[in-house]
């Protein structure tokens, strides 16, 4: 009989292309996927892998077994689901992901409310922005991802997720106390024309709105500095070092020397969940979903 662990290890060699990012998908070692893979072909009796450079490929025989996989682990995934909503409790292990200032803002309040009404779940939370999120939760390395988009730049979605509103999120100008429009109640983006800016990492969703919305309005920007996380964008703000784009989620408390201007025509992220339709029965998600609608509301 074939090995359900192993069939999840060929599975996530298949999506991912690698031992290595196998490995990295299913939080185990790359000796561990060797193994299984290993352990796998002596189950079936003939080669799953072969060698491809400094890599490995799927045979045919492997590509095939790879395609039922995936089948039999939607299928447990279902039975799954079954299950859970014939109990009707949110129980067992529920893997959720975050963008950062959603980890910051939102998810304290979610997990509180999930342990207190639903102490049979163990939820675990990892950070994670919203493409990669998304991908994750395509490949079940996680179950649900706090994502976002923007108002005029949105996420791409496969077909297969479910997704549900959290909240909408304004985002300002954050600029040096001394900067000429700081008193301003307002400001348009296209008068930062001639400022240095502070953004997000290369490739990252957010870096590519930005340079997406301020070409848009004819501002080729002066990238001065780039950081992951919003606070040491700030940071760099109150040291007079540039301006930024900041939303107002998880950015409390601000540090001293910055000021915040709103944009004139309001710059909004909007912030969801999402996960894959074949668990949506799982009353783990359904809880899950409601306690961040919960705490999406209590920002408001």
């Amino acid at each position: 009989m074939l090995n359900l662990e192993r069939l999840r290890t060929l599975d996530a060699l298949a999506r991912h292309g690698s031992v290595s990012g196998a490995a990295a998908g299913l939080h185990v070692t790359t000796s561990a996927v060797s193994q299984q893979m290993t352990k796998l072909e002596r189950e079936v009796g003939q080669q799953l892998l072969a060698k491809n450079g400094r890599g490995v490929r799927l045979t045919d025989a492997g590509r095939l077994l790879a395609e039922h996989a995936a089948r039999i682990l939607s299928q447990v995934e279902l039975a799954q689901a079954d299950l859970e909503e014939q109990r009707g409790k949110a129980v067992g292990e529920l893997r959720m992901s975050a963008f950062p200032t959603a980890m910051r803002g939102l998810l304290p309040a979610t997990l509180t409310a999930l342990r207190a009404e639903h102490p049979g779940l163990r939820v675990s939370c990892h950070e994670m922005e919203p493409t990669p999120a998304v991908a994750a939760v395509v490949r079940g390395d996680v179950d649900m991802a706090v994502v976002l988009d923007w108002y005029n730049k949105p996420l791409p979605i496969p077909d297969g997720l479910a997704k549900a509103p959290l909240l909408d999120d304004p985002a300002d100008v954050a600029m040096p106390a001394a900067h000429p429009l700081a008193d301003r109640t307002e400001v348009d983006l296209e008068e930062l024309a001639d400022d240095e800016w502070i953004t997000w990492a290369e490739g990252e969703f957010c870096h590519e709105w930005l340079m997406f919305t301020l070409r848009g309005k004819g501002v080729e920007p002066r990238i001065a500095h780039r950081a992951e996380e919003h606070h040491t964008q700030l940071a760099l703000v109150a040291a007079g070092l540039g301006v930024c784009v900041v939303p107002q989620l998880g950015r409390d408390p601000m540090p001293a020397g910055v000021r915040t201007v709103p944009v004139r025509h309001r710059v909004r992220r909007h912030v969801y969940v999402v996960w894959r339709e074949d668990a949506a029965r799982r009353p783990s998600i359904r809880a899950a979903a409601e306690a961040l609608r919960a705490a999406g509301a209590g920002l408001r």
